[in-house]
């Protein structure tokens, strides 16, 4: 359903007059520069634009996305109402996205005092008055300058992963409106795992059961166990490591492994043994299973020290795009690998594991980008004649994915 403010400004000719000046957000405007498309293939509508070439869009969840002329973009509302609200409140509101709550509301509201004093100024003298009328006759609330920097703070924050605009025709994304610090890939995925392990930490069996049996949750939980340990931990990680051997042989179980023997304790033992056995394929690597709780608990701390560490930053990045996944994070994964293929150089191995990443997650768009990159590089007939044909084939497969969808 139409939100009721863009409703009566399509049906009241004053009202989109006003709202285009000096609000910037003007009707007849809604065509963009160019093609775009959201990376998460979600519905994208152009709804007005504003006179420096820049354009608004409504996504499928109701938000408001900017995307300026020159390749910039960013969510700027949960909704049209929303994102009116900061229009009226904060005209020249373009020039507050490098704003945030932490700058303090003295800092804010001079910065604002400074701005549009100058557009009172210049070209609109009654810009109060404006602002009250199209206020009132929208029915948007009068929140303070504050409240709408901060409101336009978060919303921006927001705009990845499932905002993340890209040129439909290159596939690359549109740089962020503002500079404000994201958080780091592993930031995300261990979100979870830390929120299930204070959770199996209070002893609730419910919980305990519900993390053990979603794979997705399991191996988050033992990362999150990896980079905040406790001897009291001991019992639980005994569980997960059972569940973890019974499901499959994955790094992680090799990790539950090391965690567990790092408290070996001799009730241990047979536990260890049996994955040992079952599971020699992901036992490879950590060498034989020693004999007395005491040896065991020396082999884990040598294993530990050469293979884990504490810094979730040192850790490979497939190791969060994995965890991810296996999350259900797949625009998470997919907007940080078309961040990092747009900033990737004359990189083989890098085009080689992006390539591959991105067929996990079934973006054979931004694979073929990957290798027609990497593509390019290749300086022997061989190698490019095997460029040509692995081409062929991610191309083959997009058409079949593509198909399947429709």
């Amino acid at each position: 359903m139409t939100e009721r403010a863009l409703r009566l400004l399509r049906q009241d000719p004053r009202l989109a007059e006003l709202a285009a000046f000096p609000f910037a957000f003007d009707l007849s405007r809604a065509d963009h520069v160019e093609e775009v498309r959201l990376a998460s293939g979600g519905p994208l509508e152009p709804i007005a634009g504003d006179d420096s070439g820049g354009t608004y869009f409504v996504c499928g969840d109701g938000s408001v996305l900017y995307a300026d002329s020159e390749g910039s973009a960013g969510a700027i509302g949960d909704s049209v109402d929303e994102a009116l609200e900061i229009l009226v409140g904060l005209p020249g509101w373009q020039d507050y996205v490098g704003l945030s709550p932490t700058d303090g509301g003295a800092r804010i509201l001079a910065e604002i005092a400074d701005t549009e004093g100058d557009f009172r100024e210049d070209c609109v003298p009654d810009l109060d008055e404006r602002r009250t009328e199209l206020r009132g006759a929208l029915g948007l609330p009068e929140r303070s300058p504050v409240q709408l920097v901060a409101r336009l703070h978060a919303a921006l924050l927001r705009t990845e992963p499932d905002h993340l605009l890209l040129n439909a025709v290159e596939h690359r994304a549109y740089r962020r409106l503002d500079s404000h610090p994201r958080p780091p890939l592993w930031e995300q995925v261990l979100a979870k795992g830390r929120t299930d392990l204070a959770l199996l930490r209070t002893g609730d069996r419910a919980v305990r059961d519900g993390v053990a049996g979603n794979r997705g949750r399991r191996l988050a939980v033992l990362r999150a166990a990896q980079y905040d340990r406790r001897n009291t931990d001991h019992t639980l990680l005994r569980h997960l490591l059972k569940h973890e051997a019974d499901a499959s042989m994955s790094d992680e179980l090799r990790l539950a492994v090391v965690l567990v023997g790092l408290q070996c304790l001799p009730d241990d033992l047979p536990l260890l043994r049996e994955v040992h056995e079952t599971a020699y394929d992901t036992w490879c690597g950590l060498g034989g299973l020693p004999e007395e709780a005491g040896e065991v608990r020396e082999w884990a701390r040598s294993f530990d020290d050469s293979n884990y560490g504490v810094d979730p930053d040192d850790e490979p990045e497939c190791t969060w795009l994995e965890l991810a996944r296996e999350q259900g994070m797949v625009e998470q994964a997919r907007a940080y690998l078309i961040r990092a293929l747009d900033a990737t150089g004359p990189s083989r191995p890098q085009l080689a594991f992006l390539r591959e990443e991105f067929v996990l997650l079934g973006d054979y768009t931004q694979a073929i980008r990957a290798q027609r990159m990497l593509h390019a590089l290749q300086d022997t007939d061989r190698g490019r004649a095997t460029a040509d044909a692995l081409l062929a084939e991610l191309e083959r497969k997009a058409v079949e994915a593509a198909a399947a969808e429709s």
